[in-house]
């Protein structure tokens, strides 16, 4: 008997293969993409339109004042002079502070304002240089430079996350608002004003090609991060043990150490090449790097020194010397079972818990820590938005609630209530509850997490209307880097246990 034809029905054939990372429907990801990405650029403006660090206030205004005198320096000197005191480069007027990348970047953007605005980059005359037209130009700047590095970045990252197998793909879109409009970064870049976008996105970058297996893209881009900030070194531990423990689980492991250690010697060699040609250069620019008589803690940053001083007077009790020996052995004992971890058990999943584990170690003990290098946690951890969605928002939250009195200071309290709002918005869409995001198991609805939540709504409240007592000027500050502490403090146990639980993987599922 002859078999009956049947007409192919167009429905249900198999769609056109993609070589996009993500299926081409109805409701074309690509498109929505896009539209988190202008989305994310517009909110971003509108955070620019606002107050910058230091406005208006001198003599040394703030961190706007020290990016606008970087690139006048690196744009008039010559790249010997701009870690060196001189006549025309008073060190202790905002001195470059910043690996070379950074001030190479400071010479870039110098160029753009002496081409539109030359009076804004005056050599010695345009210290503290004020207008409408050079603040549109240096919000330009940071706009133009979290195009180029972050945004891409972010893309990358979620090409590498869809490519992975643990992964929830029905939210990826999800977790690309998530990165973009962290409100921590978003603030501090565009309003505050500072260029994290950069490190930040050479770090993503980087994740995104170890997570691909491109190793040595992966080690490039993570080198020029630390050339570009030096805190970019929180994420050292992760990189280190993650890379080292692949090298080891493959054919000529040694072979593929020397290989990677090329490529980091080679690449700190191009980024460092005007000083490499004599020793006191290169120690000039690296005392500049290190600034220990600064002291161990500046302002009121929610980390263990700081916090800890409001029972042990560290800075009274002991001198530099002793306090860098204490911070270091305490930054190292807590970063290593995460590395241990990754040499034994390399896994893409542990890479991005090591990463957040690792940075949270430098935050919380190392030297000279500011309350903006909660940055560099909450960037691992918005990788994680889809295994751990609590754990991101929570700590979304008191990152941003750490910096509150920076904010206030910046007059930037209209867009911290906005951005944080578009947060929670954005963060429980229904396109989230309804995508298969993991429900973390971090929170439960009692007074555990209530008390403190509570306690940090009101001390928002407390610290804008109420005057603090005389004998106590900076009480509000310190109730809220103690609070702010202790969340991090459970951030950083919750993800360290996380991690090392996850080492049963090693003999199955290998790529989790």
């Amino acid at each position: 008997m002859a078999k009956r034809k049947t007409k192919s029905n167009p429905s249900l054939s198999p769609p056109p293969p993609s070589h996009f990372p993500w299926p081409l429907s109805s409701s074309p990801p690509l498109a929505t993409a896009a539209t988190i990405c202008l989305f994310s650029l517009l909110v971003r403006v509108m955070v620019s339109l606002g107050p910058y660090s230091g406005q208006g206030v001198p003599p040394k205004f703030g961190d706007y004042e020290a990016q606008r005198h970087w690139m006048e320096i690196t744009l008039h000197l010559p790249p010997s002079d701009w870690y060196r005191n001189s006549s025309h480069n008073d060190l202790l007027y905002w001195g470059l502070d910043y690996p070379p990348l950074s001030a190479y970047q400071s010479r870039v953007h110098g160029l753009i304002l002496n081409a539109s605005l030359p009076e804004s980059v005056a050599l010695r005359s345009s210290r503290g240089f004020e207008s409408h037209a050079s603040k549109l130009l240096m919000r330009w700047t940071v706009l133009l430079s979290d195009l180029a590095v972050f945004f891409p970045a972010a893309l990358y990252f979620l090409w590498a996350y869809s490519q992975s197998n643990f992964g929830e793909k029905r939210a990826i879109m999800w977790l690309l608002a998530m990165i973009l409009l962290n409100p921590c970064l978003v603030l501090i870049d565009h309003g505050h004003f500072q260029y994290n976008c950069i490190s930040l996105g050479l770090t993503l970058g980087a994740v995104a090609a170890i997570l691909l297996n491109n190793d040595v893209v992966g080690s490039i881009l993570f080198t020029l991060a630390m050339n570009h900030k030096q805190m970019s070194l929180y994420y050292a531990p992760a990189f280190f043990g993650h890379l080292l423990g692949k090298c080891f689980k493959r054919n000529y492991s040694i072979l593929h150490v020397m290989k990677l250690g090329f490529v980091v010697l080679a690449t700190f060699a191009f980024v460092w090449w005007p000083y490499i040609h004599s020793t006191e250069a290169l120690f000039e620019v690296v005392f500049r790097l290190a600034p220990f008589e600064r002291g161990i803690y500046e302002d009121y940053v929610a980390n263990f020194w700081c916090s800890t001083s409001v029972f042990i007077k560290w800075k009274r009790l002991f001198t530099v010397e002793p306090l860098k020996l204490m911070s270091l052995s305490l930054t190292v004992l807590t970063f290593l079972p995460s590395l241990v971890q990754q040499v034994k058990y390399p896994s893409n999943l542990g890479f991005l818990y090591a990463l957040m584990n690792s940075s949270f170690s430098f935050f919380l003990f190392s030297f000279q820590v500011h309350e903006k290098s909660i940055l560099l946690p909450v960037l691992p951890a918005s990788l994680l938005a889809l295994q751990e969605p609590q754990l991101y928002s929570w700590l979304t939250y008191y990152s941003l609630f750490s910096m509150y009195p920076l904010i206030c200071r910046d007059k930037l309290l209209l867009q911290y209530i906005a951005s944080l709002g578009l947060f929670l918005l954005v963060f429980y869409s229904p396109d989230r509850a309804h995508s298969g995001v993991n429900r973390s198991r971090l929170y439960y609805k009692n007074l555990i997490w209530f008390v403190p939540l509570l306690g940090s709504v009101v001390l928002h409240a407390v610290y804008f209307l109420v005057k603090p007592p005389e004998k106590y000027p900076y009480l509000f500050e310190a109730l809220m880097m103690l609070l702010s502490f202790s969340q991090f403090v459970f951030f950083t146990l919750y993800s360290n246990i996380k991690q090392w639980k996850m080492s049963w993987y090693a003999s199955g599922k290998k790529d989790l």
